[in-house]
């Protein structure tokens, strides 16, 4: 199964925000597993990066993509994904991002807890919780 995970789902676990740190942690253990395979959005290691400057040196900042980049693979984002995106934009153009991307890499499921960005997905969008009791 081919998942993507929404970038607040990676923050949960790399802020240590509880009660949600614990879910994506399970998910991040069954990816390492391989049990599933986990994608990211580029955008999403942008994000990831940008918002870990406030809390991180470079060299954790850096170390922390690396291991990012080594466990998840990366789904492509061009042109045609970024025009579709626009044609599929909601509220939020980067869950949009998110969205198309997993389209067009035929991605099994998003995870996320915003599914509000995801309200016209053709992909199954579970919460983390959900997509743990399935």
């Amino acid at each position: 199964m081919k998942i993507m995970l929404d970038t607040n789902v990676v923050l949960d676990l790399l802020l240590a925000r509880e009660p949600f740190a614990t879910l994506a942690e399970k998910i991040f253990i069954k990816i390492e597993s391989k049990e599933i395979c986990g994608y990211l959005c580029p955008t999403s290691i942008a994000t990831i990066y940008y918002l870990m400057s406030k809390h991180l040196d470079k060299n954790k900042r850096n170390e922390t993509i690396r291991v990012l980049l080594d466990l998840f693979e990366i789904v492509s984002i061009d042109k045609t994904t970024l025009e579709e995106s626009l044609k599929n934009c909601g509220s939020d153009f980067e869950d949009s991002i998110i969205y198309t991307s997993a389209k067009f890499g035929e991605i099994d499921c998003i995870i996320t807890r915003d599914r509000s960005g995801f309200k016209k997905s053709t992909i199954k969008v579970l919460s983390p919780s959900e997509f743990l009791n399935e």
